[in-house]
């Protein structure tokens, strides 16, 4: 007599239906938004942590406010493979950008208890509370205090109504004073891996549904200041004007140029400016605009920078306005660990999909997680490469795909040596 095959289970439609129910949970019912330390932020806690309590993990909230969820492998106190990404939102935003990563590690947690399943080291899966840095303007905020890097000079951050993180953190029930129980040693994780929509065009371009992330971009953040003279749009003749503005105009546009060639995957974004004093009628004496700039190698980024900076300070010299720069967040590349990354590739390979390997231009909390933790990333194809907007969306036959590889990259993993 053959031996029965248990059926396959869809991890895809589980997972798609949960994202939904996740996404209802935001401050308004118009737009999805859902920031730390907040009514949402316990609501979205609470429902991951009873799906981690269906699928057979013990859950709690940690000293931060992260999500965290435990299934013990053949014997209880192994090191953990640790799976994990965010749920918190930007304001505005879609339903796919971190939470997938969350409930897909759930899905295959659940798929592995239900056929009574355990390994040779235990599984953990962690909802990071703040990756966005949205309500307090400090990023990767859960996935800090868990790697033991907390600033806790950010406990005095404060949201648009003046409220500190402290302060929050004691409204929401936390004891800001032991944060550093939320830290974990590296002897506690075999690494960490993390499933996450690419937040780009590629693999879509390539008709692909997975990809296996090389390295995490580092980034560094300017803010520019250009000083001219403010004057009547209708008496200063143009011969003689010192518009801020349109010095700013050609730093961007010099940027932009920069940037264009693609050089080692650099990227160059001027997403903020405002000119002073903001009338029709007259020249703007002051701009200010940020500047954010990335690349997977931070020796050529570093030189990018320098060159851009170099720039700027010769069309300001040839304007005649005053300049200050000032650099307001640098985050270094985290190259994905070889190891794991094979792991990875060896797991996209045996479900049957082509390995293509890209970059990560967007930040996440393995960014953070490589000071404990040797690390890898799994992307899913997003439509259209859009994120950060209603319009995120995933395909369902790419959750499945995407949770497929990482099932089986959890079945076969292998620490490393």
């Amino acid at each position: 007599m053959e031996a029965k095959v248990a059926p396959i289970v869809s991890l895809g439609a589980e997972i798609v239906e949960r994202i939904h129910r996740l996404a209802a949970i935001s401050e308004t019912a118009d737009v999805i938004t859902r920031v730390f330390l907040t009514a949402e932020h316990r609501a979205a806690a609470e429902l991951l942590m009873g799906w981690m309590r269906d699928a057979g993990m013990t859950a709690q909230l940690d000293a931060i406010g992260n999500v965290c969820g435990r299934y013990e492998g053949d014997r209880p106190g192994l090191p953990c493979l640790m799976i994990g990404s965010h749920f918190d939102t930007v304001r505005d935003a879609g339903r796919w950008d971190g939470p997938l990563g969350v409930i897909a590690a759930i899905a295959c947690v659940g798929d592995l208890n239900r056929r009574g399943k355990r390994l040779p080291f235990a599984l953990e899966v962690t909802g990071f509370a703040d990756e966005e840095g949205v309500r307090f303007a400090s990023t990767l905020l859960g996935s800090r205090a868990v790697a033991g890097t907390f600033n806790e000079s950010a406990l005095g951050s404060k949201d648009r109504a003046g409220l500190t993180i402290r302060e929050a953190m004691v409204a929401f029930g936390l004891d800001p004073e032991h944060i550093g129980a939320a830290a974990r040693a590296r002897s506690e994780l075999l690494g960490y891996v993390e499933l996450h929509i690419e937040q780009g065009p590629v693999l879509e371009a390539k008709q692909l549904p997975v990809g296996v992330v090389t390295a995490i971009a580092g980034a560094t953040r300017l803010a520019v200041e250009l000083r001219g003279m403010a004057g009547h749009a209708g008496t200063v003749p143009m011969a003689l004007r010192r518009d801020a503005l349109a010095g700013a105009a050609e730093c961007i546009v010099a940027i932009e140029e920069f940037c264009a060639s693609d050089r080692d995957g650099l990227v160059g974004t001027v997403g903020y400016i405002n000119a002073m004093p903001g009338a029709t009628n007259v020249i703007p004496g002051m701009v200010s605009f940020t500047i954010d700039m990335r690349s997977p190698r931070d020796s050529f980024r570093k030189l990018a920078v320098a060159d851009v900076v170099r720039q700027i300070e010769e069309i300001a010299r040839r304007r005649h306005l005053a300049l200050e720069i000032n650099v307001t967040h640098e985050n270094r590349t985290v190259p994905c660990a070889a190891w794991l990354q094979q792991q990875v590739a060896e797991a996209v390979k045996d479900e049957g999909y082509p390995v293509f390997e890209l970059p990560s231009g967007a930040g996440h909390d393995g960014m953070a997680m490589i000071d404990i933790a040797d690390v890898a990333m799994l992307f899913v194809c997003c439509r259209g490469g859009i994120s950060h907007h209603p319009a995120e969306h995933v395909e369902p036959a790419d959750v499945e795909a995407g949770a497929r590889v990482l099932l089986r990259l959890i079945e076969n993993f292998r620490a490393n040596a």
